[in-house]
């Protein structure tokens, strides 16, 4: 089935994810339009927020789409 080389280069391409995934999380904040995009819902009632950033998750998802498809084989 697989061999121990895929099964470590599919461990760093994994640590390489989780990284920046942290990064992306730790300036996240300084990015002004991440979450406040037109298209991401925002609902507010007096003991309540539901926030679910739509607009933000397909722009990011086509991102990262475009960046696998430059460098796939």
């Amino acid at each position: 089935m697989f061999g121990l080389g895929a099964l470590g280069k599919m461990l760093v391409l994994l640590g390489v994810f989780i990284i920046l995934m942290g990064l992306l999380l730790m300036v996240g904040d300084k990015i002004p339009w991440v979450g406040r995009l037109p298209g991401d819902i925002v609902i507010k009632k007096e003991k309540f927020t539901f926030y679910f950033p739509l607009a933000t998750c397909i722009l990011i998802s086509l991102l990262i789409t475009i960046f696998f498809a430059l460098f796939r084989k």
